[in-house]
């Protein structure tokens, strides 16, 4: 059984917390101590093999941004259930990656198990970039090959799938791997600068979060003659949540990543949650909620607010709210990072990066140096809040933290059934009140 974190009612400090458990007040990965330290990776001017492990918009951004990260690394191998997509990914990395682009017809891997094709090529480094859906099994398998590893966000859509991503970043740092997560707003300069202050007590203890992420729909393919019903999902992956996990989990998990990191990553011990459809009705778009209210509540009174939704002509906002008992942080991201405070009032007008790329270039710098990254385990808590609020939205009840990590659902047909030919019938959409907790 995973163990939740809990706090002393005496001592239920945010900030007491942080200092007695040693947690950086600045910065968003785990650095290991000099003794743990491995052997750097040869030198600067040896080769390093990526493989890319779901060839999307991510995946060849994520891709791009490796080869910019270091000269010396290749893309050797790459690995898609879509040929059509692969081969555009190909085709539009050979234009930004030139040389580094070393990918010949015999690693280009298509079918469900491409994966572990690219994964046993002789590659160093994986990124996984494929639907949330197969991210447990793709880093679990990364990790026992002694990969180190990208993983996009979310990690899992369901808590058996956080508790397999956990048991792999535990496996990471034995092995001392560099696991680098996609919930890359904590690669920011402007957030690790704002988040920075507020862990180190500048509004002082935090009382309530609220985190908001309001937008339109999204992108959707249409149905083809030929296409399978395991194919039109697949497809239309975003609408499925044995596949995304649902939109709160799959996008709006990044409000929720940025409400943990300013609680210094302790868990909340109970969270109630509604949501449901009201715009994206339309049965082309599978069976998730468009829109989601949430409320996280911690064993020291804070309380976190989540609001979002997925709705065509609506306004879009995208912010975090943070109440201390000495002050304020205003972010709306992208645009404003300020700390508002009788004594310590501050604005950000640093020197701003380019996320994304951030995350490559540390690691590759970590692979590099023999000093790994291991961002396991507050990426998989991180999926599972969105998760966790899915499951209280879906039932309409209030679930503990013990509840949710032990849930045994498990979203979406087994490993062995994965063909284009399997008839996978999408689960019912949810009602609160009627849909079960398991």
């Amino acid at each position: 059984m995973i163990k939740h974190i809990k706090q002393n009612p005496s001592d239920s400090s945010r900030r007491s917390f942080i200092k007695k458990s040693g947690m950086a007040a600045v910065g968003s990965s785990l650095i290991y101590p000099s003794e743990m330290f491995g052997t750097p990776f040869n030198s600067s001017d040896s080769i390093l093999k990526v493989g890319l492990v779901g060839c999307g918009g991510r995946g060849t951004g994520a891709a791009a941004q490796a080869m910019q990260a270091d000269p010396n690394v290749v893309l050797s191998a790459m690995g898609d259930i879509f040929e059509d997509r692969l081969e555009g990914s190909y085709t539009e990395l050979l234009k930004v990656g030139g040389e580094q682009i070393k990918v010949d017809k015999s690693h280009k891997f298509i079918g469900f198990d491409a994966y572990q094709k690219v994964i046993d090529s002789d590659v160093d480094v994986v990124l996984l970039t494929t639907p949330p859906g197969f991210r447990p099994d793709h880093l679990t398998a990364a990790i026992n090959a002694g990969k180190h590893a990208f993983c996009e966000k979310p990690v899992a859509v369901d808590a058996p799938g956080v508790r397999k991503v956990l048991a792999a970043a535990k496996m990471a740092k034995e092995k001392r791997l560099s696991l680098v997560s996609g919930f890359c707003f904590r690669y920011d300069n402007a957030k690790r600068a704002t988040f920075g202050r507020v862990l180190n007590g500048d509004i002082g203890d935090i009382k309530t979060i609220t985190t908001f992420r309001m937008g339109g729909e999204l992108w959707y393919k249409e149905r083809q003659p030929d296409w399978s019903q395991m194919t039109y999902q697949m497809r239309n992956w975003y609408y499925y949540n044995w596949l995304s996990g649902d939109f709160l989990v799959e996008m709006s998990v990044h409000s929720l990543d940025l409400m943990s990191w300013a609680m210094g990553d302790v868990m909340p011990i109970s969270v109630v949650a509604t949501g449901g459809r009201q715009a994206r009705t339309h049965e082309r778009y599978g069976n998730i909620y468009d829109h989601f209210a949430v409320e996280f509540d911690y064993a020291n009174g804070a309380k976190g607010y989540h609001f979002t939704r997925q709705q065509s002509d609506t306004s879009r906002r995208n912010s975090v709210d943070i109440f201390g008992t000495d002050g304020s942080a205003v972010i709306n991201v992208g645009r404003q990072y300020e700390i508002n405070s009788a004594n310590k009032s501050w604005k950000f007008e640093g020197e701003r990066n380019n996320m994304y790329q951030t995350e490559h270039d540390e690691l590759f710098a970590a692979i590099r140096s023999g000093k790994p990254i291991n961002d396991g385990e507050y990426m998989a808590n991180s999926s599972m809040l969105g998760i966790w609020a899915r499951m209280a939205a879906y039932t309409g009840q209030t679930i503990s933290w013990d509840q949710a990590i032990n849930s045994t659902e498990t979203l979406g047909p087994k490993n062995e059934d994965y063909d284009w030919d399997y008839d996978w019938k999408m689960p019912p959409i949810a009602i609160p009140g009627k849909t079960k907790f398991v």
